[in-house]
This record gives C-alpha cells, sequence and structure tokens, in this order.
C-alpha cells in the first residue's frame, strides 16, 4: 500500500512541483489501454510514487518494459513531498543539494520517455497470483490489473505519526496540535513548543527559530531525556541557541493540558526532578516517528521481519516469484533506509523481472552513454565522436 498519513482536519498545502513535469504525470494517467475481461493487461505494476518508485520506472523503462504505478496520493512524490517538500537533501549522487519537491520534479523529467501511467488517489487491496503465473492486482478504486511483475516501493507502507497521548490533548489536533508541517508560514510570529528528539524535532525547531519569513515569537524544544537521535550537527546549533537565548530546551514530558475559551492555553511540563512545569503557547508541534502499517500488504503471502519485506540482495525479489521490493519497505542483512540504496535496489529488481516478462531472452547490461539503443529508447540522439 503507498504511503498515507492518517486523516484529519489539519491544513494542507499543496506540493509546488513543477507544474509542466506534473501535466506530464496527469497526461498519462488512468488512459484506456489493453484489458482482459476489464482488467488492464500490463508488464509491471509499481506500487508507490516516490523517489524510488519514479526511478523503478526508469529502469524498467531501459529495459524496454512498461509500467502503470498506483499511488494513495493525489500527487507524484511520497514522502519527499508529504512531509518534507522543502526540506533540504544532500545525499543524492551528483546532486549537491535539492528539496523534496525539486527531486519529484527531477525524476518525473528523467521517466518521460517511458510513459509510464499513474492512477493516483487509489490503493492495492487485493494481490492474487493467477495459474497462467501472473498476478491480478485491484485497487481501492475497483481499477483492476493482470500484470506479470509487481514492484512493491510503498515506502514504510501506510504509516501514522506516533501520537502524544494526553488526556484532552487530541481534540486540538489540526488546530494547534500538528504531527507534521505542511506550511510553515502558518507558524510565523507564533510562540510554538516542538515535542521530540529526532531529527524532524531538531530541524523544526531550529527552522522556527532562525530569521526569516516564518521565524516564531518564541521555540521551546522538550524531549524526555538531554540526549538526542538527531544530527550531531543540529543538536549543537540547538544548544548554541539556547546558550544566545534565542530558544529554550526543557528535560521533561508533557502530562498534561491548560484549555482556556476552548483553545490550548498550555501544556504541563513534568521533569526528571519529578516537578511539574506550566508552558504557555500558540501552537504544539509532536514529531515522535512514524509507526509502519502495513495494511493488505500484510494479507498479500509475503515474508514479513519487523512490519518489512524480506528480500535477497540479487533480484530484491520477495518469496513470491514475480513480486519485488525496493526501498524502505523491504529489509536484507546491512540494510540501510537511504534513497541512494532505494536507487540501487531498483536497477537489480528490473533486472531480476526481465526474465518473467521476457521467457527465454538474454538480457544484456547496456550504458546510456553508448548504447544507440537506450539512445533510441531515451529519445535522444547517438553521439558522435570524432
Amino acid at each position: 500500500m503507498p504511503a498515507t498519513l492518517a486523516p484529519g482536519p489539519e491544513k494542507i498545502m499543496e506540493p509546488q512541483l513543477n507544474q509542466a513535469v506534473v501535466n506530464t504525470a496527469l497526461a498519462h494517467e488512468n488512459p484506456p489501454g489493453k484489458t482482459y475481461d476489464g482488467a488492464i493487461e500490463t508488464d509491471a505494476v509499481i506500487i508507490g510514487a516516490g523517489p524510488v518508485g519514479l526511478f523503478q520506472v526508469f529502469e524498467l523503462g531501459l529495459l524496454e518494459i512498461k509500467a502503470h504505478v498506483i499511488d494513495s496520493l493525489a500527487y507524484p512524490g511520497g514522502q519527499c513531498v508529504e512531509l518534507y517538500p522543502d526540506k533540504p537533501i544532500y545525499d543524492i549522487p551528483a546532486v549537491p543539494v535539492c528539496t523534496g519537491q525539486e527531486l519529484t520534479n527531477s525524476l518525473l523529467k528523467q521517466i518521460q520517455p517511458f510513459g509510464a501511467v499513474f492512477h493516483f488517489g487509489q490503493e492495492v487491496s487485493v494481490v492474487q497470483k493467477r495459474e497462467d503465473g501472473r498476478f491480478f492486482v485491484q485497487t481501492s478504486k475497483g481499477t483492476q490489473f493482470i500484470t506479470k511483475t509487481i514492484f512493491i516501493a510503498a515506502g514504510v507502507g501506510a504509516f501514522q505519526p506516533r501520537l502524544l497521548k494526553v488526556e484532552g490533548l487530541e481534540r486540538f489536533h489540526g488546530s494547534q496540535l500538528h504531527y507534521r508541517v505542511k506550511n510553515p508560514a502558518d507558524f510565523a510570529d507564533k510562540h510554538i513548543v516542538v515535542v521530540g528528539g529526532g531529527d524532524s524535532a531538531l530541524d523544526w525547531a531550529l527552522d522556527f527559530a532562525k530569521d526569516g519569513p516564518h521565524q516564531a515569537a518564541s521555540v521551546i524544544l522538550i524531549h524526555r531525556r538531554d540526549g538526542f537521535k538527531a544530527a550531531p550537527a543540529s543538536v549543537a546549533k540547538m544548544r548554541e541557541l539556547c546558550d544566545a537565548l534565542e530558544m529554550q530546551f526543557m528535560v521533561g514530558q508533557v502530562t498534561g493540558v491548560d484549555a482556556r475559551d476552548g483553545k490550548l492555553s498550555a501544556i504541563k511540563v513534568t521533569g526528571s526532578d519529578g516537578i511539574t512545569r506550566v508552558v504557555p503557547l500558540d501552537v504544539l508541534l509532536v514529531f515522535f516517528g512514524l509507526s509502519p502499517k502495513l495494511g493488505p500488504i500484510a494479507e498479500w503471502g509475503l515474508d514479513i521481519e519487523r512490519k518489512q519485506l524480506q528480500v535477497d540482495t540479487e533480484k530484491f525479489s520477495t518469496n513470491v516469484p514475480g513480486i519485488f521490493a525496493v526501498g524502505d519497505i523491504n529489509i536484507y542483512p546491512g540494510k540501510k533506509k537511504l534513497i541512494l540504496s532505494g536507487f540501487h535496489e531498483c536497477a537489480l529488481a528490473a533486472f531480476g523481472a526481465a526474465p518473467f516478462i521476457f521467457p527465454g531472452k538474454k538480457i544484456h547490461l547496456q550504458y546510456t552513454t553508448t548504447s544507440p539503443k537506450l539512445h533510441k529508447v531515451l529519445g535522444v540522439e547517438t553521439p558522435v565522436f570524432d
């Protein structure tokens, strides 16, 4: 199942994807195709339109394999666009820095030649193996496919933020309590309390404390201990700002709330010394991480370890022949949850899938730099060297 967030009244800022690139995706959305008993016949179905799912389109395309892409979101980009569209990413090879939106734009542009068909706003609900070796796939909207291969690139599956469970707090969800930031400008000039000790908590606390168009009136960071899972540089910067009285840090846990005139006016924080202090605020931001939920994926007969899909490291195939898993959804010895790792997995998964699609055909590794065949597939001219 593609990555989704728990529904709620929180205001959602539509991602500012490059419109020309998005139009390419929309132009290929749900067009008529070859059908079999009402189902679309295809060589490959990709579940998830995040960066890894989009790059899977590219690697399949180089092997002249067409794909349909299904995602529960209304647009491509997955977690990059849903969770941190404006946050910088520094570890994409040959790209010193880009945002989640920019990475998505570039990937969509890169896969333009392959004419992938997108099915947005749909979750895969049924996967069944057929007697002829192909798979029957059905989505929550009733769209049906018969496909030779399936690539699960669903990030951490259906995910929900881990909640701060304090009596009386949940009624402020979406108004003053937030588990993600969609539009930083909404929090400008507010008295903000950030709860958490990971990268998201530190990143947003630092972001709202610094000079800029969405600088907060005040920022207080609260964590249950004086130790963090965030990047050391972020922790050092936080301590520097605290020493300069530009933000505050408190060790403790939120144990209660105060409300006035139907609005959240303060939280109660109990420290390690046992003393409970009242902290006034306008907005409470909670970053306890995401709780992965596989949803229907758990019912497809796949080997699962700690809510992730077990794969081999030769083809990134699951225990079901013809079903592959790439990106954060999979697990194997030495697994690192990095976008660049997912890109590597896509290449091997594409070659692993080729025998299912072209049985008996010898697949040779070719290079986009020198292969006239790949140049034709990509729609570019083969360079002539003197």
